[in-house]
């Protein structure tokens, strides 16, 4: 079974983007086929300087092979190094109605949110399709926000696979519920646009503050506590075993618990968990050199699959003469 997803390179990381995808994929790697990538014509959707963009994509693959996935064990590249998801996403984009594409809530919430409206945005999902169903993905993990854009890469693939036969394979979306939606600070969404996250490689006095901000009700200290309520609570268990996110929500109930101790005791984990993780990525960004070679070798790996299709849909569609 095929896996597919990616990241953008635009900002640090983090608990959502660790826990909401990450996670997941580098575990896919051990048991299944992990094509995993940086999407970094994505990232310009939203981020126009240049250097930025190249900067956040070396530190992308330094994030991913230090979190722990494996060249060796999957393919990973960058998408601008596949020309060929430029080439299907035009072809696709001759199958995709507009109002596919206007019924799609993230460009609308995107341009609420005071991001410059523009083409890229609004044909966001046709490029995902294009990165999707160059590679004929049987699984795409995605959070709930993402799940939208899956439903419109199968709608394509099936208006072509009805044109010119099976070519597409097509991807069924995997939504792990208990991270599907990571919440942040403020209980929204964890997101560098709402400014409610919790980045991952931060200096100790960084992170503290960022835990040390979660929104909290007025509760008094020695009453019983919610909880699922709790936005403290949802962001701890993500690094809790059953055990212990039952004993942590006894405390809860039971009175006498202080947000700040609960808060405390979340940064000391944060700190702990992703330290040796941090150690890693230091390395690799001190060469590299070494992460260009990693991401060079699966960029020919991913093209290589890429080919077959696109001689398919080149022969199908007439391009090829």
């Amino acid at each position: 079974m095929r896996v597919l997803s990616g990241i953008q390179p635009s900002g640090s990381l983090h608990l959502g983007n660790y826990f909401g995808m990450m996670k997941k994929m580098i575990e896919y790697q051990e048991n299944e086929e992990l094509f995993c990538f940086i999407a970094n014509y994505h990232a310009q959707t939203s981020l126009s300087d240049g250097k930025a963009l190249a900067r956040g994509t070396m530190e992308a693959a330094a994030n991913f092979l230090a979190l722990g996935l494996d060249p060796e064990k999957s393919t990973f590249w960058v998408q601008s190094d596949l020309p060929e998801v430029q080439e299907l996403s035009w072809i696709l984009s001759n199958f995709t109605p507009m109002g596919l594409l206007e019924r799609c809530h993230s460009y609308k919430d995107k341009v609420a949110q005071g991001i410059k409206p523009n083409h890229g945005l609004f044909a966001y999902p046709v490029l995902m399709a294009a990165d999707i169903l160059l590679f004929q993905s049987d699984i795409v993990p995605v959070g709930k926000d993402q799940k939208q854009h899956l439903e419109v890469a199968r709608d394509i693939a099936l208006k072509i696979n009805n044109e010119y036969g099976e070519i597409f394979t097509i991807p069924e979306p995997d939504i792990d519920e208990s991270v599907a939606t990571v919440p942040g600070l403020d209980g929204r969404k964890m997101s560098k646009s709402y400014g409610n996250s919790i980045d991952l490689f931060l200096e100790e006095k960084a992170l503290r503050k960022q835990v040390m901000r979660i929104v909290t009700d007025p509760t008094p200290v020695e009453e019983p506590k919610d909880p699922d309520k709790c936005n403290i609570f949802q962001i701890y268990r993500l690094f809790l075993d059953k055990e212990q996110e039952d004993a942590l929500r006894r405390r809860y109930l039971a009175g006498g618990l202080s947000y700040g101790v609960v808060k405390q005791e979340l940064f000391e984990t944060i700190r702990e968990f992703f330290a040796p993780f941090a150690k890693r990525r230091e390395d690799l960004l001190s060469d590299q050199e070494k992460i260009r070679t990693i991401l060079a070798n699966g960029a020919e790996k991913a093209r290589h699959s890429a080919a077959k299709i696109m001689r398919r849909i080149r022969k199908k569609t007439g391009l090829a003469y």
